[in-house]
């Protein structure tokens, strides 16, 4: 379905801009300092998710009709990034169940459902991530061929890309705890995911 010269160009250009910094990388990053890789998997289930149905709107033109119409977003961007800014006020202080509890003091965790839906509505509500598979995906469409099954094979190299790339971010922030952590500064490293994550729900608020 997709020749050689296709996939040397499509697969450098998403990864390249799947690894730039942006909202969901930043979550991920946030989320694998404070539960761990393994809890993260389940916001990077909703996030890719989230993608997908972003990149299929796209291929089919559905995008282009949402962004003509921002308004579509609004409310849901700022409920949000109003919600994930909330969890970052938590965070620096130490509350709440994405804090890391410090000494032998035991919190709750985020569910798997909160942190999927976490992935999902960040995802969904980006307009940059839109706007990107509005502008990078249709070219490499072909009109003469099934669009469905070139959109299935795009989009699935899509989600693998993505998950390599959330990984890698989840991983640093894995290993930002354990530099922390180990120095006994667990306060200092909830502060900072706190601000990460206060600057992502602005982001995705002003975005």
């Amino acid at each position: 379905m997709i020749g050689p010269a296709q996939l040397s160009v499509f697969v450098p250009t998403f990864f390249l801009v799947s690894l730039t910094p942006g909202l969901c990388m930043t979550l991920a990053m946030v989320l694998g300092m404070t539960q761990g890789v393994r809890r993260t998997l389940w916001m990077m289930a909703g996030e890719l998710l989230g993608v997908g149905l972003v990149a299929v709107a796209a291929g089919a033109g559905v995008a282009t009709l949402m962004l003509r119409y921002p308004e579509a977003f609004a409310l849901f961007k700022w409920l949000g990034g109003a919600y994930l800014a909330y969890l970052g006020v938590q965070l620096w202080r130490s509350r709440g169940r994405m804090a890391i509890p410090s000494g032998e003091v035991s919190a709750p965790r985020a569910s798997r459902r909160q942190l999927f839906a976490q992935g999902l509505v960040t995802a969904v509500a980006n307009p940059k991530g839109w706007a990107f598979f509005v502008a990078l995906l249709p070219p490499f469409l072909d009109a003469g061929r099934p669009l469905g099954s070139q959109l299935a094979v795009l989009v699935a190299m899509i989600l693998a890309i993505e998950f390599t790339c959330l990984l890698l971010y989840a991983s640093g922030g894995r290993g930002a705890r354990r530099l922390l952590g180990e120095r006994g500064k667990v306060r200092l490293l909830n502060r900072l995911a706190g601000v990460l994550m206060i600057g992502v729900g602005a982001w995705l608020a002003l975005g």
